[in-house]
């Protein structure tokens, strides 16, 4: 996992892992969650990606727009 840079101060994301199909994003309680191209689609994960590296506005991203949608929950 990479640290999330956290550019705005108050994210509830702290890491996040990509790979070629999603991206697993590791949130301040410890939970772990990936998201893939079937859930929440290529389109939330190639956003979710680019916010990820930017270190700003995934944690905005995913509760405004993903929410309940991930593929799994690892813990």
């Amino acid at each position: 996992m990479q640290r999330y840079a956290n550019r705005e101060g108050d994210s509830g994301v702290v890491a996040f892992a990509t790979g070629p199909v999603g991206i697993a994003v590791q949130f301040t309680d410890g939970s772990i969650y990936v998201y893939d191209v079937e859930h929440p689609g290529r389109k939330a994960v190639s956003d979710m990606k680019r916010l990820a590296r930017a270190g700003r506005g995934l944690s905005t991203y995913i509760s405004q727009n993903v929410r309940d949608n991930y593929a799994k929950k690892l813990r």
